[in-house]
């Protein structure tokens, strides 16, 4: 049987001869044109220490597939560093590069008629843009995460990236010492590898296990270990194996794999940027899940992993309590993950975790046993009233009340709310409000890491709201509630808040709530006029055009039906 069922539209033939020419400068012998095509989307950059490990892994899936009997095609997909960008104009562009990566695998894939595809990255949008890429052409695919960075350490103390960001709010308190601040700099990031926490990389990856399409244990990985590279080889032959059994991306990804994926997201403390990343990666499988799936998930699940940005550890550390695995056969016997969904490798998910012990070992507290949950019910909440109607996203672990009323304090950019909580103008009960930062306004939707965690560090945690039509970063956690929508740009209610008006979060309620009459907040919305584009050339002037709201993934692709 031929396994060459795309490749041979651009190989096979007369008519394809000075095709084969080419791909005879390029070494390829006459066989060769009888073998699959598999590409080879390497992320790898010096953009960022989250991609700089991965062309070994390139290198070693190129060697693997050569083995299994199929030819590989190596092309680049482009990353942001969302850590670098984060708090400048840069960062409008992270979300966006989400969509030119999915753009450049379907191009590439179907533009070469590939058979297969290894997708390889590392930083933040790396992963959904993969896997929308993956799940719009539909071949055999599969994903290799490039693995976490290692933890850092000064006097004693691990470190990831965002002790680096949470000490520039503790510095300029006067809650630490120069000689802190800058070991801190030095020695947050000690190696190539994603963010350690469970941000929003490790999230993604994460949940790609229990979505079927990556290999077990390969996303809690440390990117410069040895078990590294195997495992982006074995990911390789698998993925020949799925070729030959033409076993495509969407008939992995369905609702239960994403009800999978969402479980173990819950039960990791995993990031909000999740909920934006499956709506569209949804999208892309042709699955009807809408922001509300995400509430139904959180209220069985409960979070049973102690991980950074809220808890104490970090991927390294779960990978040595068990991994993903673990925690899939935990919420497995527990009623609360799908068996029967078909994974990558051709096995079902109950026969993958087949020998997974029951029980999380004994000897560690990173995974929990469900009667020894750390929250009863995941963290991610799904707030809905008169301030987002189409619904915003709360990330409540670590709060012990998750709920406040306050007063506004309204910023129409992020750098003036810096300014503000640097110079200690942000008082205890305050609600911040970010607006004109949604797909469309900023655009880009750019994470607001920077101030959440200039918040924490000056020890307002737990004592200031912050609501946003932006997003947050992996490492984000306190009293924040992300993903506004209808955003500010479009007229939501979030840009009809006036300076000193009482707002309510209140995440026992699922309740968003501006404190003003109807009457009220007719009349002002009767006075808002529409601000202009901020761009109208370029990729953020296309994002801003094509992008969905927040509440349907902030996807480019949604609205030609």
């Amino acid at each position: 049987m031929s396994f060459n069922r795309r490749s041979k539209n651009i190989t096979q033939g007369v008519a394809r001869s000075p095709n084969r020419s080419m791909y005879y400068a390029m070494g390829y012998q006459k066989e060769d044109f009888d073998k699959p095509m598999v590409g080879i989307a390497n992320g790898h950059s010096t953009i960022t220490p989250c991609n700089s490990g991965l062309q070994k892994l390139a290198d070693i899936a190129i060697s693997a597939v050569k083995e299994a009997g199929a030819n590989p095609q190596v092309f680049g997909t482009p990353t942001i560093s969302d850590g670098m960008s984060m708090g400048t104009e840069g960062m409008k562009y992270s979300l966006i590069s989400r969509e030119v990566i999915a753009d450049c695998i379907e191009t590439a894939v179907n533009g070469q008629w590939l058979d297969g595809c290894v997708v390889i990255g590392g930083c933040d949008k790396n992963m959904p843009g993969g896997m929308i890429g993956m799940l719009r052409t539909n071949v055999p695919s599969i994903y290799v995460y490039g693995g976490t960075i290692k933890p850092g350490n000064w006097k004693g103390k691990d470190l990831t990236i965002v002790s680096a960001f949470e000490a520039v709010g503790e510095f300029t308190a006067g809650r630490m010492s120069q000689e802190d601040f800058d070991g801190i700099e030095r020695n947050a990031c000690p190696s190539s590898g994603s963010c350690g926490g469970m941000y929003t990389a490790n999230t993604m990856s994460s949940s790609f296990e229990a979505l079927g399409m990556s290999l077990l244990y390969s996303s809690t990985m440390a990117n410069p270990d040895d078990e590294k590279t195997g495992s982006a080889a074995e990911s390789a032959r698998v993925l020949i194996g799925a070729i030959k059994a033409d076993l495509k991306p969407r008939d992995i990804v369905t609702r239960k794999a994403i009800e999978n994926a969402v479980a173990v997201i819950m039960a990791t403390g995993g990031s909000t940027n999740a909920v934006l990343h499956y709506l569209a990666i949804a999208h892309a499988a042709g699955v009807e899940w809408t922001i509300d799936d995400f509430e139904r998930m959180r209220l069985k699940v409960p979070v049973i992993c102690n991980l950074k940005p809220s808890g104490k550890y970090v991927a390294t550390d779960l990978h040595k309590a068990g991994g993903i695995p673990q925690v899939m056969k935990v919420l497995l016997n527990a009623g609360l993950l799908h068996g029967d969904c078909v994974t990558i490798t051709g096995r079902t998910m109950a026969e993958e975790l087949a020998q997974v012990p029951d029980q999380p070992r004994a000897d560690q507290d990173v995974i929990m046993p469900i009667d020894k949950a750390l929250y009863e019910q995941g963290h991610l909440a799904i707030l809905k009233g008169n301030l987002s109607t189409e619904g915003c996203v709360a990330k409540i672990t670590g709060l012990k009340n998750p709920a406040i009323t306050g007063p506004a304090r309204v910023f129409d950019d992020e750098y003036s709310a810096m300014d503000a909580i640097l110079a200690d103008r942000i008082k205890a009960g305050d609600v911040l409000v970010l607006r004109y930062l949604g797909p469309k306004g900023a655009p880009g939707m750019p994470e607001m890491l920077a101030p959440t965690s200039a918040l924490i560090g000056k020890g307002l945690g737990e004592s200031v709201g912050l609501i946003t039509d932006g997003r947050f970063s992996g490492g984000t956690w306190g009293m924040v509630v992300g993903h506004v929508a209808p955003e500010a740009y479009v007229g939501g209610t979030i840009a009809l808040v006036q300076e000193g008006d009482s707002i309510t979060i209140d995440a026992h309620k699922q309740l968003i709530q501006l404190n003003i009459s109807d009457a009220e907040l007719a009349a002002r919305r009767a006075k808002w006029t529409a601000p202009k584009p901020r761009y109208t050339r370029g990729v953020l002037a296309k994002f801003a055009a094509l992008t969905s709201s927040a509440s349907k993934g902030a996807v480019t692709d949604g609205n030609f039906e």
